[in-house]
């Protein structure tokens, strides 16, 4: 739907004056994978190392995301499209004033991903796909999901009755299976210095 009348305001301070002020490139940092995968835990950390270093940063979670701006999303399938749709674009809006903005979110479909990826410029997209194995996701199970959906009292969960589609290129690929949360982390910090997102 094109909606019209409505005109885009040039603001005085820009993108990059924003950036150069906070002494750091915005980027999107995506945690993409199955629940259970590490996401939540593992851009906590991230964001923690960041903002120890003196970094502004800004850390979007998906089960915190849904309690105010996608309260009224379920999880069909069109419902999970809408669900990231929101989310890259408040994203976009984070890098305009210069943050570093992680997001955990399942966000199982490619299409949906690369969406996002488009909104921003090429280097302010990185997707880390939490490369996590089913079997060990549902023998976490932090929230008790998988065990709901076995059971039939969830419908469209990613990984049971819904499809995980995992990302082809990533940036970042973290096996929580083989590095603790710190030496998770750390790799990220580490691909953030090597690309000068920060210094």
């Amino acid at each position: 739907m094109t909606v019209k009348n409505i005109i885009w305001h040039l603001h005085n301070v820009t993108k990059d004056e924003r950036a150069k002020q906070k002494q750091q490139r915005p980027c999107i940092l995506w945690f993409t994978g199955l629940s259970g995968s590490g996401k939540s835990t593992i851009s906590g950390a991230v964001e923690q190392k960041l903002f120890e270093l003196g970094y502004h940063t800004y850390l979007l979670d998906g089960d915190n995301v849904r309690h105010g701006l996608n309260k009224d999303l379920a999880f069909s399938d069109g419902d999970r499209v809408e669900n990231i749709r929101r989310v890259g674009e408040l994203s976009k809006l984070m890098i305009d004033a210069g943050l570093l903005v992680m997001t955990a979110f399942i966000s199982p479909f490619k299409a949906d991903r690369e969406m996002v990826r488009n909104l921003v410029q090429q280097h302010e997209f990185i997707e880390i796909y939490m490369d996590t194995p089913l079997k060990v996701c549902e023998q976490r199970d932090p929230k008790g999901l998988y065990k709901k959906a076995r059971n039939g009292e969830i419908k469209n969960f990613t990984g049971i009755s819904s499809d995980y589609e995992s990302p082809e290129l990533p940036e970042i690929v973290i096996s929580t299976v083989e590095l603790s949360i710190e030496e998770c982390a750390d790799k990220i910090i580490n691909y953030l210095k090597e690309n000068r997102i920060i210094n």
